[in-house]
């Protein structure tokens, strides 16, 4: 399987089972794009292929065609799919390697499209003990078997409105992982309204990584991330963030926001983030049902695409400028990227990553927290539904009939198994809005590559 397309000045060819990219010139790539429907012709170049070619001359596709059968023989070009028998007998254990610990089901925003109900998940308000904090890392402890390192998201809800609870599961950690030959690694992800030097210092010297919701310009942001009187947070929370930004010289955090029907035009929210002085920046599509006013549509697909154009192009530019920022879906890795395991099946949600409530229920990632059908467990009596884990680990790319022919099912790993199960009622059906979006990003992302 082959996904040819031409963007930013380049014409591209992925070899989806090779993992293999190539920025072609127009004759080889024309040449490519016909093989890719009509398959590689090892005899030759033939009148048809020429023909679909037309406008260059013989001599230039013939020496386009031994350059694509040199790629053929060496296994980078029109490869065979030599992960699907992988997949058959394909099943990840249940060796727990992260934990979201909603440490807070509150918050102090009341923001429009929370997928967590501003902070409750549709359930009662609360904050985590200590006591169950300290109990979800024995549980972290005892399910991660031989696995040395632990990734623990502090979340909520606002996660700081907890925070002496935050502190003290660090330091309980901290005293296991050396009787246990674990190392944690912590991140926190917080809305901003209550850090201050004092947390700041704490979250710099004990956490890997930050996360910063804010959503843009002034104007977009305020319009959705609102507190319990209405007010937006803007103002409040961008010389915070900046001051967080410097004190952990523009590495390790993400400012994070989200897009809507809202702010179709979000390269401008992103830019601003950027020109505001923040070098990691993620901006990502709302998740909502159709029926929200600022949910995205299916007509707003292209609008939405061409939009990541005009971002990709700016993002070259400031990068050869040397005032280029981290946009984190345009960032790809073609030559250490994840390995077979992560490509077919993703985050592990259900199985290696899951979700620990206030009162200690386990569900399999923080987006099911609270839908009761997918609780697999609690702190006492550890995973009690193993048919429901056991199907998240056997879920991967070929167990989606959607994804069987996608050539970027590598790239995204069947998508998020959470808006598949809240849009279609299935964990084995994409969200199919969200996989075009998807798609032009990454060819975005290395279109972006091949420019620089």
């Amino acid at each position: 399987m082959v996904h040819c397309f031409e963007m930013l000045g380049s014409s591209i060819a992925i070899d989806v089972y090779s993992g293999c990219v190539h920025v072609m010139e127009k004759p080889a790539y024309m040449l490519t794009k016909y093989y890719s429907e009509a398959g590689f012709e090892k005899d030759g170049l033939s009148e048809k292929a020429m023909a679909f070619c037309g406008g260059f001359s013989r001599e230039a596709l013939e020496e386009a065609y031994e350059e694509i059968k040199e790629l053929y023989d060496g296994d980078m070009l029109f490869t065979e799919d030599c992960y699907q028998e992988i997949a058959k007998n394909f099943k990840k254990g249940t060796v727990v390697k992260a934990l979201c610990l909603h440490v807070a089901h509150d918050c102090n925003l009341r923001c429009k499209y929370c997928f967590a109900d501003e902070g409750d998940y549709g359930g009662k308000k609360g904050l985590m003990s200590l006591e169950t904090a300290k109990a979800a890392i024995d549980f972290v402890i005892k399910n991660s078997a031989s696995r040395r390192n632990i990734e623990v998201d502090f979340f909520g809800g606002e996660p700081l409105l907890n925070f002496d609870v935050v502190k003290e599961t660090v330091k309980y950690a901290r005293e296991q992982e050396k009787l246990h030959d674990k190392n944690f690694r912590f991140t926190i992800t917080t809305n901003g309204l209550l850090l201050d030097d004092e947390k700041l210092a704490f979250i710099n010297e004990n956490m890997c990584n930050i996360v910063l919701s804010i959503d843009g310009r002034k104007e977009i942001n305020d319009r959705v991330r609102v507190n319990v009187n209405k007010k937006g947070s803007y103002d409040k929370i961008v010389p915070v963030f900046q001051k967080v930004a410097e004190s952990r010289n523009q590495d390790n955090y993400y400012v994070r926001g989200t897009f809507t029907r809202y702010n179709l035009d979000f390269a401008k929210d992103v830019l601003h983030l950027a020109d505001l002085g923040f070098k990691q920046i993620s901006v990502e599509p709302v998740v909502a049902p159709f029926e929200e006013d600022y949910a995205l549509q299916y007509e707003d697909i292209d609008t939405i695409c061409k939009e990541y154009e005009t971002l990709a192009k700016e993002y070259i530019k400031r990068k050869q400028e040397g005032n280029g920022f981290n946009f984190f879906h345009f960032m790809i890795d073609l030559d250490q990227g994840p390995c077979v395991v992560k490509r077919l099946s993703g985050c592990g949600c259900g199985c290696e990553y899951m979700a620990v409530t206030p009162e200690g229920d386990i569900y399999p990632c923080h987006q099911f927290a609270g839908n009761e059908e997918f609780k697999v467990g609690n702190l006492n009596d550890g995973i009690t539904n193993k048919e429901l884990t056991a199907k998240f680990a056997k879920t991967n790319v070929y167990t989606k009939p959607d994804c069987a022919n996608c050539w970027a099912k590598f790239y995204c790993s069947g998508g998020c198994v959470a808006n598949a199960q809240n849009f279609n009622g299935s964990i084995e059906k994409p969200y199919d809005l969200a996989c075009h979006l998807q798609k032009k990003r990454v060819e975005c992302a290395i279109a972006i590559k091949a420019a620089l």
